[in-house]
């Protein structure tokens, strides 16, 4: 990049120069023209100064070489009388010049044809004489214009490459520190971030600078900071993860005995365990939904959904016999029509519809509503999911989604709606709660298609 910057830099100064040189060129080709009609000029007072404006031979070739010239004439009322003539013959292809008529654009381009003009061409210059009445015209050589111009640009040029290279050499170092050292520095970070995001051992510093370069460095030390950040999180997550993991499945075995134990202990017929052995079953099957729930939301990343077309009634159907068994005084109401099929992952679409129907039954028994009734049907929008329980708190609705922080229950994870909800977007829909107050909860389940 450095070598680039400095040889672009270089051609658009040179560039620019060369832009510049034309009207340059110009300029001097027009100055040396005037030049030769001056010391014309000069000359042809001379002769107004001598007797009938004649002079010898010698003063007139000395008065020609002075003003570098072959011929001077005079025009006066459209009457040519020529006042200086060299006597030498004149040979090559003669050029008209009348300078009183140019235009810039005219000086520029026969300025390109002295360039690329013969060596031997005759240049005829016509301009104001001595007197406005008066018009001189003289014949000069244009060899000695275009060797004048040759050297002009020769001149030009080696001034031009010597300014270019000091400016293209301060322009290069100035930008070397302003913009091509803060972005290798920022390059070099986002390489490394690219290659190994999570052991960072160069970081870049914020700065001062409020150009683009300076809040681009500070974006990115800021990134840095924050994904140095989540990586470390996510280490101690996921140690932390491994061990709620084996602690789980090790309070799992546990809790599966304890149920065999319970089981055993309800076929007593000791009134007081046959009072006491509900409480404790529920009690062990909410420890095990508890546990359950933490695996299942601990996974890395849970299996890609296997879409297939699924009788959404039945399904429901059964979703809530498994979930209303601990519940059944829970009215369940299931409006759905009997062909309607949906294109879900049957075990996934499954757990979505018992973890909703689950929690419903535990929020209408626990706020201890009347009815208890659970209602699923099908609107417009999608699946509803309708109970009569008591509505949820806006601290509730503030974090319904959220791990750990949705559940209105004291003993509840608030997983359960995290999971259902991460269920519905991987079979490319959503879970959304739909409205919620003193008469119940409605929570509207979204598909991709239906299909009758």
């Amino acid at each position: 990049m450095s070598f680039r910057l400095f040889a672009l830099t270089l051609a658009s100064i040179l560039f620019v120069e060369a832009l510049i040189f034309v009207p340059s060129a110009s300029g001097f080709r027009n100055a040396w023209l005037q030049e030769r009609l001056q010391a014309a000029r000069i000359a042809v007072l001379a002769l107004d100064a001598a007797p009938s404006r004649m002079v010898s031979e010698e003063l007139a070739r000395q008065l020609l070489q002075n003003a570098e010239v072959l011929n001077v004439s005079e025009i006066e009322d459209e009457m040519h009388f020529q006042l200086l003539d060299s006597k030498m013959p004149i040979e090559g292809e003669s050029y008209t010049l009348d300078l009183r008529a140019a235009t810039p654009m005219n000086r520029i381009s026969d300025m390109f044809g002295a360039f690329f003009a013969p060596a031997d061409r005759i240049l005829i210059v016509t301009a104001e004489g001595s007197s406005p009445e008066r018009t001189i015209e003289v014949v000069l050589p244009q060899a000695p214009l275009k060797k004048g111009l040759i050297d002009y640009g020769h001149r030009i040029a080696g001034l031009s490459l010597l300014i270019a290279l000091i400016a293209a050499t301060v322009i290069y170092v100035v930008l070397h520190f302003l913009v091509v050292r803060p972005m290798k520095r920022v390059t070099t970070s986002v390489e490394q971030f690219r290659m190994d995001p999570g052991a960072w051992t160069r970081r870049l510093n914020r700065t001062s600078r409020r150009d683009e370069i300076g809040r681009a460095q500070n974006a990115l030390a800021d990134m840095e900071e924050a994904v140095a950040d989540a990586f470390r999180q996510r280490a101690h997550l996921a140690e932390l993860g491994t061990a709620v993991a084996k602690i789980n499945h090790d309070l799992r075995n546990s809790l599966a005995s304890a149920q065999l134990v319970s089981d055993t202990l309800a076929r007593s017929e000791d009134p007081r365990v046959q009072k006491a052995a509900p409480r404790l079953e529920r009690a062990l099957t909410r420890a095990i939904n508890l546990a359950s729930e933490t695996l299942d939301y601990g996974k890395a990343k849970p299996l890609p959904p296997d879409l297939q077309p699924v009788n959404l009634r039945s399904t429901v159907d059964e979703a809530a016999a498994e979930a209303l068994a601990a519940w059944p005084e829970v009215e369940f109401v299931n409006d759905l029509p009997g062909p309607r099929m949906v294109e879900a992952d049957p075990e996934h679409l499954h757990r979505l519809a018992t973890n909703l129907i689950r929690n419903a039954a535990e929020a209408m028994v626990s706020g201890a509503s009347l009815p208890k009734r659970i209602t699923v049907s099908l609107s417009p929008e999608g699946v509803d999911f309708a109970d009569t329980g008591p509505g949820l708190p806006d601290s509730a609705q503030a974090n319904l989604f959220k791990p750990f922080a949705g559940s209105t229950r004291k003993t509840g994870t608030g997983l359960g709606l995290v999971i259902a909800r991460e269920l519905a977007t991987g079979m490319g829909g959503d879970l959304v709660l739909a409205n919620t107050g003193p008469k119940g909860t409605t929570f509207r389940l979204t598909l991709p298609g239906f299909y009758m």
